[in-house]
């Protein structure tokens, strides 16, 4: 019977010291991860356009002419407002009136636009072209308990980390000092570790976000909660042995 006890006062005390059962809703756990270091170019990146992007397009003539009708370029669309939008495809190549499809990925959109003016110098005077990437998103997991994330879509190319964070609620009950930002390919991804509880931490919170990138705000553990919900089950199981024993010794 002593054995027993043992067993039932020690066996859940040794399962607590699993940092997965008191922090089982932790994600993207990185031990000993080689993490990547800020440089100038990744604080202030210059987007560049990339497949899925959705491009907001406009043509102009340096008078200020429109060219193109957004409402017969783009016949799906509910909307009765003055932009024609245009899906670059998974090669890179945008569909475009009388150009056909150009390739425009990897190119900033600053490049894009004087590319396309260039193109467009065949069939108009001195045309003006603007574009924009209107579905660029973030994702973020801000660090709460209750397992909330947040898409959030850029409003513009310059939207920064700070930003991002105070857009989806705030870091909640996260780690201040341990926030993630995941960027580029999944399959071998940069992984950044930013520390935003100093001041000397806060300059990366100046971080100019990429589309596609992932927020990960480590979750702080309600430790005696936790302890609490898995020792409850062993609590009653002993009270039970212990009152079984009571009654037939």
């Amino acid at each position: 019977m002593k054995r027993l006890l043992f067993l039932i006062v020690f066996l859940p005390i040794l399962l607590l010291t699993s940092c997965h059962l008191l922090n089982p809703s932790q994600m993207l756990r990185t031990k000993n991860y080689p993490y990547s270091s800020f440089k100038e170019d990744t604080l202030k990146p210059e987007y560049k356009i990339a497949p899925n992007d959705e491009l907001m397009f406009k043509l102009f003539t340096n008078e200020g002419e429109k060219l193109i009708n957004p409402l017969e370029a783009n016949m799906n669309s509910q909307n009765t407002t003055n932009n024609s939008t245009y899906q670059v495809e998974f090669d890179g190549k945008v569909k475009l009136p009388l150009l056909g499809r150009e390739q425009l990925s990897n190119l900033t959109l600053r490049e894009a636009e004087k590319k396309l003016e260039n193109k467009y110098a065949k069939y108009y005077n001195k045309p003006f072209v603007q574009l924009k990437v209107t579905n660029n998103r973030v994702i973020i997991f801000p660090g709460g308990q209750g397992g909330t994330s947040t898409v959030i879509t850029l409003s513009n190319t310059n939207t920064t980390l700070i930003e991002a964070l105070a857009l989806a609620g705030g870091i909640s009950d996260g780690k201040a000092h341990k926030i993630k930002l995941i960027r580029g390919d999944l399959h071998n991804p940069k992984v950044y570790l930013i520390d935003l509880s100093t001041i000397e931490g806060m300059k990366a919170s100046n971080l100019v976000l990429q589309a596609n990138d992932i927020i990960y705000v480590e979750p702080r553990p309600k430790v005696a909660q936790r302890i609490l919900e898995n020792i409850a089950p062993y609590l009653t199981l002993l009270s039970t042995t212990l009152l079984i024993y009571n009654l037939f010794k």
